[in-house]
């Protein structure tokens, strides 16, 4: 499941509440050439590469989606994602809305992930609540707000590309729309498991 969503919609939340409250769902751990924030642990949180580490990769061919998001490289390694999924495992994926597209893209030469894939675009209502929220988090600088609405602005522009739209209103909510949401799919025919008759 990819979930995606403007900076400060929601998505961080929403996935921390589905892994707390799936037993059957793990998170793809995500590379970023950032460095790691006090407390954060490469392989857990984030695998932490150089960017030529990152660059090398990328040349490798190793990753389902790569790009470059406020000046740092994030992207999610095939391998991470292919070999969860083998392992029986549903998938969460915390993308921004350039990295969901080239999911999709790929998605469609890879019928293993093509099966797999199930997008949401979860935003807030209207995008002076989406600013609300942005300055309530008190994490950016006002120049830095102001490029991340931008952002959002082209962002929302895609959000019919996406199997979902949840409009994200309180972490209740937004979890009880996407535990349907979860439900729906795995009763979905292409899914399912047949009854032994």
């Amino acid at each position: 499941m990819l979930i995606s969503a403007p900076s400060g919609g929601g998505k961080t939340t929403l996935c921390d509440l589905l892994l707390q409250t799936l037993p059957n769902i793990t998170r793809a751990v995500t590379t970023t050439t950032r460095a790691p924030r006090p407390g954060e642990e490469h392989g857990r949180d984030y695998y932490f590469f150089t960017p030529e580490e990152f660059q090398r990769r990328v040349a490798a061919g190793e990753f389902v989606e790569h790009a470059t998001v406020f000046g740092r490289s994030y992207g999610v390694l095939r391998s991470e994602l292919l070999d969860k999924l083998r392992s029986g495992k549903d998938v969460l994926l915390n993308i921004d809305v350039q990295g969901a597209e080239t999911i999709r893209q790929r998605a469609q030469s890879e019928p293993e992930l093509k099966r797999a894939l199930v997008s949401i675009f979860l935003t807030p209502a209207s995008l002076a609540e989406l600013e609300t929220r942005l300055r309530r988090r008190n994490a950016d600088n006002e120049p830095e707000i102001q490029k991340r609405l931008a952002t959002a602005r082209q962002e929302l522009a895609h959000w019919n590309n996406f199997d979902y739209l949840v409009i994200s209103t309180s972490k209740e909510e937004d979890l009880r729309q996407a535990l349907v949401l979860v439900e729906a799919e795995k009763m979905r025919a292409a899914r399912a498991q047949a009854p032994g008759y």
